[in-house]
């Protein structure tokens, strides 16, 4: 089977010096697929250069045209992709969109991957550049897939709701967690890290670019109703680049570290955020809304404890191997902060549910299942 596979968003994340989010997605998936053998992949670009060293072991790329202008003459006439006769050539026997860049085919079918609904049942959660139009063209687009991958139930759900597709032509395949988190760090290479970066024995840990859905906002209003001492003996820390709409969060932010209750750490390297994670007193994940949350499985095989959202996704990805708390509620998140700093055996074990939970999620698992989603839409079963 030869798969079109796209990779705009992997190309420009690698260009950009980073890949996390869907680029991470489509690399980690594309690599599970290649190791399982039986499939062939060609890294597709839309106005982006994609090299030969996208996917190491995958087929020569095929850059397309702009998919914006593609998607909007495909949105308002019945044009089709003129660049489809690049796959049909390529022998391309079916297209996956994992990165939102659905194309308008005919002689080929498109399988999408949606992470979520978030920019269309949120939109005050998006930036500005994601104006009605964008959205438009997103729901318009969607609809163009013969079968749609998504990766909660939650997400499944809120799909059906705000695309309008139905829950027959959406299969649910959740992320993996790559082994890399499993593995334990030497502690003195880990004591050598927070000696660099400064930081104490003890803290609450933040994963995440800074944007109002991240709600650490009110993740600070908790940790800043815990008594002075210990906000100074388990400050947080904070790991993610600046976003939009942060610019308050930022002052205040910088604020507290003047202050010794606070670090705002920015962009650090995949090998100290593992350290952070190993070292950590919890991981505080109270997102206002995830398609999967990935970071919280990725706590869990480092075996850091987890306190997180009782709403949207998370609960389902967690079960009962997290302290789930109300995310609009600063002092849910202030007692569960205190639990992990007064109940030591009550967190052992569930840091232990965590390790066991993280275990059931691997890249190995998403990739056979994607496959097999391949497999019932050329089989026919799974088309439109």
């Amino acid at each position: 089977m030869k798969v079109g596979f796209g990779t705009t968003a992997l190309a420009r994340s690698i260009a950009h010096g980073g890949v996390d989010g869907i680029g991470s997605y489509t690399r980690e998936l594309g690599r599970a697929l290649l190791a399982g053998g039986g499939v062939d992949l060609v890294p597709v670009g839309f106005r982006a250069f994609v090299g030969n060293d996208v996917l190491p072991g995958a087929r020569p790329p095929v850059n397309l045209g702009r998919h914006a202008v593609m998607a909007t003459l495909g949105a308002v006439s019945p044009w089709k992709c003129v660049a489809e006769e690049e796959l049909v050539t390529q022998h391309v026997d079916v297209f996956h969109a994992t990165d939102h860049l659905i194309p308008k085919l005919s002689a080929i079918p498109v399988i999408a991957t949606l992470m979520d609904a978030i920019v269309l049942s949120n939109p005050e959660w998006t930036t500005v550049k994601l104006a009605a139009l964008r959205r438009w063209l997103l729901r318009r687009s969607g609809t163009w897939a013969d079968h749609v991958i998504t990766i909660s139930e939650y997400s499944k759900r809120s799909i059906v709701e705000h695309f309008g597709i139905s829950a027959e032509r959406i299969s649910v395949v959740p992320l993996g967690v790559h082994p890399r988190f499993f593995g334990q760090i030497d502690q003195t290479a880990r004591d050598e890290v927070l000696k660099r970066l400064g930081l104490p024995e003890r803290f609450f840990l933040c994963l995440g670019t800074l944007q109002p859905r991240k709600n650490l906002d009110r993740v600070m209003d908790a940790h800043s109703s815990l008594p002075p001492g210990l906000r100074r003996e388990f400050p947080l820390v904070v790991v993610g680049m600046a976003g939009w709409g942060c610019e308050s969060l930022v002052a205040r932010l910088r604020a507290s570290e003047t202050e010794g209750r606070a670090r705002w750490l920015q962009y650090l390297p995949d090998f100290d955020v593992r350290v952070l994670m190993q070292s950590a007193s919890a991981l505080v994940f109270t997102s206002l809304g995830e398609g999967f949350g990935l970071p919280v499985v990725e706590a869990f095989a480092s075996r850091l404890l987890v306190i997180a959202s009782n709403t949207t996704s998370v609960p389902e990805v967690a079960a009962d191997a997290a302290i789930l708390v109300d995310p609009c509620s600063s002092g849910e998140i202030a007692d569960a902060m205190r639990l992990v700093i007064e109940g030591p055996r009550e967190a052992d074990v569930i840091r232990e549910a965590g390790l066991a939970r993280a275990r059931a999620f691997t890249w190995q698992a998403c990739a056979e299942k994607t496959l097999a989603v391949y497999q019932s839409v050329l089989d026919g079963s799974c088309r439109s």
